[in-house]
């Protein structure tokens, strides 16, 4: 193992990404690389992003896995020059024996972080069967082998996965008592720690289960012998999620939805997911006409406060839509939007829902040389999700229901075979109908004030998309509280402290989200590709 520094004590300067025959930007280099080997082959931007989703189970265990939830924008390219975008919500939903009252049996009065009660049943491995039967072009189990590979030979875990995976585990040596959770440790931490950057790490079990998903289509994780697996373990160690649940899991595909900001669509996927809070937010501030200036602290105070009532709306009105009392259309009116810019002022607010009128995460970005174009997302919500770990198979189950409420009165209450509003969304742009390119930044909460900042650093401040996210970020933390990323000019900070805003310095950027965006000049077919510098990110192209 090299004796390398993690740290990079030096500011790094990258420049944007051009190509022409392909690209795909992702949160690891070999995950990247995957999914850039199927668009040598032939394949499609569709193909590359579910092999390069796969590989991230593999290669970033920290933020995703087989046993994650997913969402994908998908736009494919027409004869005529435009082309049509599709959105894929592939979230599970609650089990059918857990309830309000199950969970507040077990003596908890907010749903648990860990075990099996916050284990929802999982979307992915159904997400990339339907995005590969409606729109790819290789055969599906082509698109397995390179994560297939990287699980059973090995890799060499990055800096910033190392650093994630050795916080999970002192973690988790305190957190996890149940039998469920026990199988972590065995999984993940073999040697009885995390392993170290540069260090190879490998396993054979979830290799098998990837080459199983390869050779039925991801059938038997909800209708075969891997939901058998899960199904006996969950019944010998007190779950509540079993065959039935995953039986009755279906992929939506649902119809985005956007906003025009500055000339130009910016789409995400409705509710369940949170992504309704990005354009709530960019409906609010596109009522100024004066956001030119980036480092401004009136451009800054108002983002924030933006942010701040978009997403304690959201916190109210979004859940699953079958459950919302308040409709998409209604929250997205200009009229709503000018009724919340309305109450910001020169001074911090301590935000509360408005009133409309009545009516652990990885995100990869993916473009082929014919213009299709993917924008997805997968995750476990917090790191490696619940802790519970199905044996000798590699699958840790994500701890999506942690966002339950267990107030029966809130729209967003636990319910059996409910799915919980969804941190995870992915981005896209379009502009008079032609694609200019997906875009994502994922981090739990911070995803929606990511999308904000990063279309805003497109749209209103002219960066380029590897400028727009380097350039630093802030986070509303609730309240009066904003987090400032190391970074931000120090009279910012300042200003925003005497307009009422509690700041916190923040050195740790691990927290500010990790995105990808590429752009795509309708004119020439040339893309320009930005990478996360918060953490291992890559840029594969063709």
């Amino acid at each position: 193992m090299f004796p390398f520094s993690s740290q990079n004590p030096y500011p790094s300067e990258r420049s944007a990404t051009y190509a022409r025959g392909g690209m795909v930007a992702a949160s690891q280099p070999l995950a990247a690389q995957a999914g850039r080997d199927m668009l040598a082959r032939g394949g499609n931007a569709i193909d590359a992003a579910i092999a390069t989703a796969a590989a991230l189970t593999v290669v970033e265990p920290t933020c995703n896995g087989i046993g994650s939830d997913a969402f994908a924008l998908v736009w494919i390219k027409d004869d005529n020059g435009k082309g049509t975008l599709h959105g894929l919500n592939a979230s599970g939903a609650a089990p059918k024996a857990l309830t309000i009252d199950a969970v507040k049996a077990g003596g908890h009065d907010t749903m648990p972080m860990y075990g099996w009660l916050p284990v929802t049943v999982p979307g992915t491995p159904s997400a990339w069967a339907e995005l590969s039967r409606r729109f790819g072009k290789l055969p599906f189990a082509d698109l397995l082998t390179p994560a297939i590979t990287l699980a059973r030979e090995g890799f060499p875990v990055t800096p910033v996965i190392s650093q994630l995976w050795e916080q999970a585990h002192a973690t988790f040596t305190k957190a996890f008592t149940e039998p469920a959770t026990q199988g972590w440790f065995e999984t993940f931490a073999p040697k009885g720690r995390a392993p170290r950057a540069g260090e190879m790490f490998k396993s054979d079990a979830h290799a098998d289960t990837l080459a199983e998903l390869a050779d039925t289509s991801c059938e038997s994780f909800y209708r075969g012998a891997l939901a058998e697996r899960i199904d006996a373990f969950s019944r010998t160690t007190g779950g509540y999620l079993h065959a039935e649940d995953l039986a009755a899991h279906q992929c939506e595909w649902v119809d985005p939805i956007s906003t025009r900001y500055r000339g130009v669509d910016v789409w995400e996927i409705p509710p369940n997911g949170q992504g309704l809070v990005a354009l709530m937010a960019l409906n609010i501030v596109g009522g100024y006409d004066d956001l030119h200036a980036r480092d401004d602290i009136t451009v800054l105070h108002r983002q924030c406060e933006a942010m701040k009532l978009a997403y304690t709306d959201g916190h109210a009105f979004i859940a699953d839509p079958a459950h919302m009392t308040t409709d998409t259309a209604t929250l997205l009116s200009e009229s709503y939007a000018a009724s919340r810019r309305d109450t910001i002022t020169d001074t911090a607010c301590d935000p509360t829902p408005g009133t409309p009128p009545q009516g652990g995460t990885v995100y990869l970005a993916t473009a082929d040389a014919e213009g299709n174009m993917v924008s997805f997302i997968q995750s476990n919500f917090h790191g490696f999700g619940s802790g519970v770990v199905v044996p000798n198979t590699g699958i840790a189950l994500q701890n999506r229901g942690q966002g339950f409420s267990l107030d029966s009165t809130h729209v967003n209450a636990l319910s059996p075979g409910k799915r919980s509003f969804h941190t995870i969304i992915p981005g896209f742009l379009t502009r008079d109908g032609q694609a200019l390119g997906p875009f994502g930044v994922m981090g739990g909460f911070m995803q929606p004030q990511g999308h904000m900042q990063v279309v805003m650093n497109l749209l209103d401040f002219g960066l380029d998309p590897q400028a727009a996210l380097d350039a630093p970020r802030w986070q509303w933390m609730g309240g009066k509280r904003i987090a400032i990323e190391a970074g931000y000019p120090l009279h910012l900070m300042k200003e925003l402290r005497s307009r009422g805003h509690k700041v916190e310095s923040a050195f740790d950027r691990t927290g500010f989200g990790r995105g990808q965006i590429i752009l795509r000049d309708p004119a020439t077919g040339v893309l320009c590709g930005g990478t996360e510098p918060r953490t291992d990110s890559a840029i594969a192209v063709l």
